[in-house]
């Protein structure tokens, strides 16, 4: 009987030991990631609101985005600086009844920029959605 109770307490102790050490490896930061690098800032061009459906637009190249027309944010200028690395960041929005998904571009510091819906594929302006 004394066997039984030892294996018992032996199983017990060496299960909740694991339990503990499978919980202690995750931390709450790696659970959610609200910020995904999207490469160093190299350059900006402006488009007039004629061009793109009536919003001014900030195209953005960077290193891992190296051609206009991947990124685009809303804005008439960008206050970047070359070598400064940008965060896709998401953030979400209670405006109207429903609550929307945003998507900012910002850097380490204080700049920020909302994250337009537009691309430019084939040389023609189109709407995506993330």
């Amino acid at each position: 009987m004394r066997k039984v109770l030892l294996l018992a307490f032996l199983s017990l102790m060496v299960s909740c030991s694991l339990l503990r050490l499978s919980d202690s490896n995750l931390k709450e930061d790696e659970l959610l990631y609200t910020r995904k690098y999207i490469g160093n800032f190299v350059e900006y061009h402006h488009t007039a609101p004629d061009i793109s459906g009536g919003t001014n637009l900030v195209w953005i190249k960077t290193t891992l985005f190296p051609a206009f027309g991947q990124l685009s944010v809303y804005g008439r200028n960008c206050e970047f600086s070359p070598g400064d690395q940008l965060y896709l960041r998401s953030r979400y929005s209670t405006d109207g009844s429903f609550g929307n998904w945003e998507y900012l571009v910002e850097n380490e510091y204080s700049v920020s920029y909302r994250l337009s819906e537009f691309r430019n594929e084939d040389k023609v302006l189109v709407q995506s959605l993330f």
